[in-house]
């Protein structure tokens, strides 16, 4: 196990007609001793170019790789004491799983065959995998192939395990749970870990931290309550969470918002006012991107402060537990916003609706930069002390 450091990695490639593209640029992460990093981010972003270059497939065109105390930019990938986990996972067709597993170990280390199998046995029955060691991967489910490719990165003990989209190959059940097997393996064995995923669920379920990726560049490295209740900017925002976080274009007018959709009609437009704090915080902005995430939207019965608006119900979308419930502020008016409420709570399309919007839970970005200028506080979290 080891502590692994990138320092202002940049990779650049040659397109046909010799011009360059940057896939990753300037990228720094600090990844302590036994910590499962998330790399997340639309596809393009960078991040599985990001792990192939820690994994010595791809050339470092600038920067630093360190893996404790050495710097790896340049070793072979079997030189870095790193093993990683594949999307496709690169099963050998003609090979059992035990042949699988310990292919690696036999043909790169003088490990005694008794000592192979007895570590191939002791993985495989932590994996759950040990009665089928004698098939082949033809004979195996998806999950199943995925435990024996985990399998074999787990037999070489090294000290970073890098994993790209290793669930994406599984049906919504399974990769449920092998999200939650995934966990408790990483906390076992306690060793580095880097996942890449387009998965913002398997981002935030899994990873003690997660960095976010876009065109390239790191938006935000934090835990994931950090990053769903105070991103570093809007793409932040808008990535996490799901539905996504409701925004509205905002000029600044004294102490209240106001909001204009275009073509200067009233259909879909309100102001909304702000303490003496948040116009502090919004400081010499003339406009700001004004975000407010689903489940704070509270739908009640009458309008009675100068926060809660008129608005119409446009769609409801019941997913059991809760409802997506689209809001319009104008019966004619195609800008939508959404709010979840309790599954259980009825509410009908077409019918009018109060929407409380509270100051506490509202995010405000500069309009120009993007930058956030107010976060919700994570003061409000609960923490359950376990009773002795």
């Amino acid at each position: 196990m080891a502590r692994l450091q990138l320092e202002n990695l940049t990779k650049v490639f040659t397109d046909d007609d010799g011009g360059e593209v940057v896939a990753v640029e300037d990228v720094s992460i600090d990844v302590p001793d036994g910590e499962f990093l998330v790399l997340v981010g639309p596809s393009g972003c960078g991040k599985s170019t990001t792990l192939r270059m820690v994994a010595g497939l791809e050339t470092v065109t600038s920067g630093h790789i360190r893996l404790g105390d050495r710097v790896i930019d340049d070793r072979k990938p079997q030189d870095r004491d790193i093993a990683m986990v594949f999307q496709s996972y690169a099963l050998y067709p003609h090979m059992t799983v035990r042949g699988n597993m310990s292919f690696g170990l036999e043909e790169s280390t003088e490990m005694p065959d008794d000592e192979i199998r007895e570590l191939v046995d002791d993985t495989a029955g932590m994996l759950g995998i040990g009665d089928l060691l004698n098939r082949r991967p033809a004979e195996l489910s998806g999950g199943q192939r995925q435990r024996v490719a985990l399998g074999r990165a787990i037999v070489r003990e090294p000290e970073v395990f890098l994993m790209d989209e290793p669930l994406s190959n599984l049906d919504a059940k399974l990769r449920s749970e092998m999200r939650t097997e995934l966990q408790r393996l990483q906390e076992d064995l306690d060793t580095t870990t880097v996942y890449v995923t387009h998965d913002q669920t398997e981002a935030m379920t899994m990873g003690d931290r997660i960095a976010i990726l876009n065109d390239g560049v790191l938006q935000q490295v934090a835990t994931p309550l950090e990053a769903y209740h105070q991103p570093a900017n809007r793409f932040v925002a808008g990535f996490i969470g799901e539905p996504s976080m409701n925004f509205f274009e905002m000029e600044v007018q004294g102490d209240q918002l106001v909001h204009s959709p275009a073509g200067g009609t009233d259909a879909g437009s309100f102001t909304y006012p702000i303490s003496q704090e948040t116009r502090e915080a919004v400081g010499d902005a003339t406009t700001v991107t004004f975000g407010i995430r689903p489940e704070d939207v509270e739908i009640v019965g009458a309008v009675e402060t100068d926060r809660d608006f008129d608005t119409v119900v446009d769609v409801v979308e019941p997913m059991g537990d809760e409802n997506n419930v689209y809001l319009s502020f104008d019966a004619d008016a195609d800008r939508t916003f959404v709010a979840t409420v309790g599954g259980m709570r009825r509410i009908e399309e077409g019918q009018p609706a109060v929407a409380r919007i509270p100051e506490a839970a509202v995010h405000l970005f500069h309009g120009q930069t993007g930058e956030a200028l107010k976060n919700r506080s994570l003061e409000e979290v609960e923490t359950t002390e376990p009773e002795l």
